[in-house]
């Protein structure tokens, strides 16, 4: 369980004035931390951490003695691999650093850390980022409710949801190579389609391509062969949260995913924002877990009492559409929709619990998706194939184009931010990526 301290105070302010701005992403409350490099370096990525607009070098940190022996060693490590050692020694270490970046950072520290520290600032426009660790692996889940209800119900009216959905975190292996960072540009993907009036299937470049609004789990501490993490246990596994957009290719899924599921339709881009935030940073965002008047309530294994007390996360998510048109006009992406992450109908420590409930042997760096996160109302569809019903009613942008579903040129940009009443909002920065033409 996470609790909150003196780190979390909303009157916390940092000698790094751009934290302290009201539309940043990452006051000194967040912390987020992920990979980055000078840009323009061929030199390996190092571990820092987000405070307004500049990151903080946590290895220079820890060589000018801001950051204890024991920190600097495990950072050290995770030059060039990513942040996996510092995920595979569980939160208390985390938490330390935590408490130690607070301490060097805040506003009160005096003048000796902001002189000591300036030159481990590197500003985040000067920066390259990258995935924050090696995923070994990659779980899809399907968590989001209101999504699965409006997509059940577009092909089967009647009965949208399985008599599954409501008692067991639903999920499929999903693809490590193909995961990038934010600002990845991909191909339109080629594939084997078969239209509703068609005889035959054909294969060229896929027409129904569209995204997915995730939130991203990343593991921390692992557990061995055979050996299931209770509930009460399951947080302790947990490293923190990134925003995930899991590209989907609608037409091929159509054809392919009866019997076994998704599987090219889903496997050639998945894109990451760059900054874990922290299961800590998240703990004034805890909300409690409950389920609808009359739906089960899970089995005892997929139950505790901090689960339902605090196992959903507040978060606002939102995604927006910049076209080619757009961008070579100036004009800045649309919103297209907004939806919030405690209404997944799974808590991510029932997914972890669950995927390792029959001994699944989970890695530091290992990924969970959310699956998609949609509204309950028609226009809060955390995918086109929601806001368009399928492809039957196009939206219409402000510059008036329309879209059913991605065309070339497209960029896509996910955001989430953390508000309530009483605390510093916190975001996670961007997750965006963009549509490249197939290959010819």
């Amino acid at each position: 369980m996470t609790d909150l301290d003196h780190t979390h105070d909303p009157a916390l302010r940092s000698w790094v004035d751009s934290a302290n701005t009201a539309e940043t992403d990452f006051p000194i409350q967040n912390l987020p931390l992920g990979m980055f490099r000078r840009a323009g370096s061929t030199g390996a990525f190092r571990p820092g951490t987000a405070i307004g607009d500049q990151v903080l070098d946590l290895i220079a940190a820890a060589e000018l003695g801001v950051l204890s022996d024991a920190l600097g060693a495990v950072l050290r490590t995770c030059e060039g691999l990513g942040l996996n050692p510092l995920m595979a020694v569980g939160p208390a270490l985390r938490r330390q650093l935590r408490h130690e970046l607070v301490a060097a950072l805040n506003a009160d520290a005096g003048p000796a850390p902001s002189k000591t520290l300036a030159d481990a600032l590197v500003p985040l426009s000067s920066v390259e980022l990258t995935l924050p660790c090696r995923i070994g692996d990659y779980t899809d889940f399907y968590a989001g409710i209101h999504h699965a209800t409006t997509v059940g119900k577009l092909f089967r009216p009647d009965n949208p949801l399985l008599p599954n959905y409501k008692w067991v975190p639903i999920g499929y292996h999903g693809r490590v190579s193909s995961i990038g960072v934010s600002g990845q540009s991909f191909r339109r993907p080629v594939g084997q389609t078969k239209a509703p009036d068609a005889e035959l299937p054909s294969f060229g470049p896929i027409k129904r391509l569209d995204y997915e609004l995730e939130v991203g789990a990343l593991v921390g501490p692992g557990n061995a062969q055979g050996q299931p993490i209770a509930i009460a246990d399951a947080e302790q596994h947990l490293f923190g949260l990134v925003l995930l957009n899991d590209w989907s290719a609608r037409d091929i899924q159509a054809w392919e995913y009866q019997p076994l599921g998704p599987f090219l339709s889903k496997s050639f881009a998945t894109t990451l924002s760059p900054w874990v935030i922290t299961m800590e940073a998240l703990a004034p965002f805890r909300r409690p877990f409950t389920r609808p008047e009359g739906d089960p309530q899970p089995l005892p294994y997929l139950d505790g009492a901090t689960n339902r007390e605090r196992g959903a996360f507040g978060i606002r998510l939102e995604v927006h559409l910049q076209t080619r048109a757009m961008r070579d006009a100036g004009e800045a992406p649309a919103k297209l929709m907004a939806s919030e992450f405690a209404d997944a109908y799974w808590t991510v420590a029932q997914m972890l619990t669950h995927h390792a409930s029959n001994g699944c042997n989970l890695q530091p760096g290992d990924l969970f998706g959310s699956g998609t996160m949609s509204g309950r109302e028609a226009d809060q569809g955390g995918s086109l194939l929601e806001l368009t019903q399928g492809g039957k009613q196009p939206i219409t942008l402000p510059n008036g184009e329309q879209r059913t579903f991605l065309q070339d040129g497209d960029s896509v940009a996910l955001v989430g931010r953390c508000e309530t009443d009483g605390r510093r909002a916190i975001g996670f920065g961007p997750c965006i990526g963009t549509v490249l033409p197939a290959v010819a």
